[in-house]
């Protein structure tokens, strides 16, 4: 995003500028001893307008914004962990003439969460806590919030704000994950939490594990998965050495299930059946 944006500023920098060589100041095109024709100016270089342009105030009008118009400037100009490669925080980018200074400021929560997954009844294959029959690991979790940080944004400046180091530990348990929310207005309240964290489900198309809030406030997110859910008790405490546990994506597949062919109850011969008939 921040690339994206810088790139952006530089357009409208470049786009402003005119070149005026092979143009002569009385209007009359130059001679050529040579007879050779005159190349032909350059086409000029298109100019992207900003989306939060600035006014004669010097900021961006946003009086009267929806929820959801606050949410997109967030969503837009708010830096994730994993898209700030350069720190291992967050930030907030100011571009001044592209996304502001916004004339109000906007109220954003960024909460950090803590997920301790338990492995529910039946993560061998049999009855689950939901009354169905599984192959794969079926989990609970408990969530609860570790870190809050309101900020007022106007993106006049940036700012940066620190991942929790004991939430974000390498050495953490493997029953542990994190959860980074940013949020418009109000922190969330437990009714506005995700009921389902998928755990190893992969990734969306956007390249990352989907979390349903149950909120439209919600700007953006981050999921940081536990890093082996499948040794944890169900009180959320580990009970094996991961290595000694693989996920149930990485165990193989039996392709020719003998249960599927039972053996049957009666036999024959093949000679027999080959044999020709005796005259």
């Amino acid at each position: 995003m921040p690339v994206v944006a810088a790139l952006a500023v530089a357009v409208l920098f470049t786009g402003g500028c005119s070149s005026a060589q092979g143009t002569s100041l009385s209007g009359d095109p130059s001679e050529s001893a040579t007879g050779v024709s005159e190349s032909p100016s350059p086409s000029p270089t298109p100019s992207i307008t900003p989306p939060y342009p600035t006014g004669a105030s010097g900021c961006h009008d946003n009086e009267g914004w929806t929820v959801e118009e606050s949410r997109d400037w967030v969503r837009r100009f708010v830096d994730m962990p994993e898209e700030n490669h350069a720190d291992d925080g967050l930030r907030v980018v100011s571009l001044p003439g592209y996304n502001g200074p916004l004339c109000r400021k906007i109220t954003v929560q960024v909460e950090f969460w803590k997920l301790v997954y338990g492995v529910a009844n039946g993560a061998d294959g049999e009855r689950l806590s939901d009354g169905t029959r599984s192959d794969y690991y079926d989990y609970y979790f408990d969530i609860r919030r570790e870190k809050r940080v309101e900020l007022h944004a106007d993106a006049s400046v940036e700012r940066k704000i620190a991942l929790p180091a004991s939430l974000y530990a390498t050495d953490r348990s493997p029953c542990e994950g994190a959860l980074l929310s940013i949020t418009v207005g109000k922190p969330l309240t437990s009714k506005e939490l995700p009921k389902e964290v998928e755990a190893g489900a992969g990734e969306g198309v956007w390249g990352r594990a989907t979390v349903d809030f149950r909120s439209q406030r919600v700007a953006d997110y981050e999921l940081s998965e536990p890093s082996a859910p499948q040794v944890c008790s169900s009180d959320g405490k580990p009970t094996a050495d991961p290595a000694d546990v693989p996920p149930p994506s990485s165990q193989p597949t039996d392709l020719y299930p003998t249960n599927l062919y039972p053996t049957p109850d009666r036999s024959f011969d093949i000679d027999d059946v080959l044999r020709s008939p005796t005259p």
